[in-house]
């Protein structure tokens, strides 16, 4: 059997912020050995039939529909896995009275049968099996919503965590898997935390350990040292998990300056730093490989020690404004020469789609740009949302050359979107987005970023084995 295909359509994708890139053509995929490599590219090919002859090479061609285009998948650069059933339910919480009522109690459930979740409870029972349900849900959810790459944050619980690191490498997604770190008993329920430093730090090597052995490049799964945030972990343990990320050589992920009450807490938690981003520099945390959620609230001297060490940002704009936390001024990190991406936040965000993070990112910039004397410069544009999505996040994920596009070299990490079309007398099939056949493909893209779901999304391939493909 082959290990090659070629992709005929249209390609869109964004190499650069400003750029949307549409092209006609087709696209030879080497899956030979495992990883799905874009082998070469032809963009004056007619049609599907001449496409072989064109590529000089006799392979399967997969075609998208006239009405459809191939994307590069989208990357979740911050996503709760565990508190995916509690996506759309924050009440009226701002972030830290959140965690208290909603998060700390439905996490723990995943893995400790005492868990508060547990408390009206006739039945003894199975946090496993709870945390099974629920992974295999958000990573079949996500997958349909076409991301092909999510950095995950788990629970405390080894088990539960190596669960969810199992579950994305068997239904395919490409993922960063973090065991959350939080032991610090002023600020972390008796339920819910790890009991000293020394836990911490054996119980997250057992889940890199487990990442390993699982996926030994590294390339699909991978352990991610995640820190849940500065106030719930004692300073020695930050300093130890800074420690083995660098002895792993792994990746870091943590929240930083969410919520304006969060920021007071840091600096009343570390008096002896000059910032929340200095307490994470001076425990050895702020990496070239880290991932910072949020940012909401930095300086310009906390953007300016990020961009030294070369840190990245992901956006969480429908948590960010969920919660009331405030508006990321993406702009700015930008202009500094920040790299950002998005992320979903689930469940301080409502909705596991990238998509709707796209979108989130458009109209919170011009809420910061009203703020700012109503300047436009601060507006992202539909293609700069999508670079975020895609180029952008794979450059906060350390994937930047690899993943976001159609070079030649990059993974097939690629979503086939499909929109329909509404006839003569205003019937047809159309999928959230109406295309009536007169707008510009630009106009249409626009349409789907704006109106566009999962009910587009018709295939997705990650590392050029297809991972989801919706039923009609």
């Amino acid at each position: 059997m082959t290990q090659k295909r070629i992709y005929f359509g249209r390609f869109i994708s964004t190499p650069k912020p400003d750029e949307l890139w549409i092209r006609t053509g087709a696209v030879l995929v080497d899956s030979t050995d495992g990883r799905g490599v874009i082998e070469k590219t032809d963009w004056h090919v007619n049609g599907p039939n001449d496409a072989a002859s064109k590529l000089g090479v006799e392979a399967p061609v997969v075609t998208a529909k006239d009405d459809g285009f191939f994307f590069p998948g989208f990357i979740d650069t911050h996503i709760h896995a565990s508190q995916y059933p509690n996506a759309g339910i924050f009440g009226k919480s701002t972030l830290l009275d959140w965690l208290t009522t909603y998060t700390f109690p439905l996490e723990s459930s995943l893995g400790n049968s005492k868990s508060p979740m547990y408390n009206d409870s006739s039945e003894p029972p199975d946090p496993l099996a709870r945390a099974k349900a629920v992974y295999n849900r958000v990573v079949s959810k996500t997958l349909s919503h076409g991301t092909t790459t999510a950095s995950y944050y788990a629970t405390i619980h080894v088990e539960a965590t190596n669960l969810l690191a199992e579950i994305a490498f068997k239904k395919g997604q490409r993922a960063y898997i973090g065991r959350v770190c939080m032991d610090r008993p002023e600020t972390c329920p008796d339920y819910y935390r790890d009991e000293s430093t020394e836990q911490t730090i054996a119980n997250t090597r057992a889940s890199i350990e487990f990442c390993k052995e699982l996926d030994p490049s590294g390339e699909r799964i991978a352990h991610i040292i995640t820190p849940r945030f500065a106030p719930s972990c004692l300073p020695e343990t930050l300093s130890a998990l800074g420690a083995l990320a660098k002895d792993e050589d792994l990746r870091v992920q943590t929240h930083i300056s969410e919520n304006l009450n969060e920021v007071k807490l840091v600096k009343e938690l570390f008096p002896e730093q000059d910032s929340y981003t200095d307490v994470y520099d001076h425990h050895g945390l702020l990496t070239n490989r880290t991932i910072l959620a949020h940012a909401v609230h930095l300086t310009k001297e906390e953007m300016a020690l990020v961009k030294s060490r070369k840190s990245k940002i992901s956006h969480c704009p429908a948590s960010n404004s969920a919660l009331g936390s405030g508006f990321c001024p993406v702009r700015e990190l930008l202009d500094e020469g920040i790299e950002v991406g998005l992320g979903t936040d689930v469940s301080g965000g409502y909705s596991p789609s990238i998509l709707d993070a796209v979108r989130n990112a458009c109209i919170v910039s011009r809420h910061v740009g009203f703020l700012k004397g109503g300047d436009s410069r601060f507006n992202l544009s539909v293609a700069e949302g999508l670079w975020l999505a895609t180029v952008g996040g794979a450059k906060v994920v350390g994937m930047e050359g690899r993943l976001g596009g159609f070079e030649q070299g990059m993974l097939w990490d690629v979503q086939e979107i499909e929109m329909g079309q509404i006839d003569e007398s205003g019937g047809g099939w159309a999928a959230g987005v109406d295309i009536f056949g007169w707008e510009s493909w630009e106009d249409r893209v626009a349409k789907w970023v704006w109106n566009g779901d999962d009910r587009n999304v018709k295939r997705v391939w990650v590392g050029g084995r297809m991972v989801h493909e919706r039923k009609p």
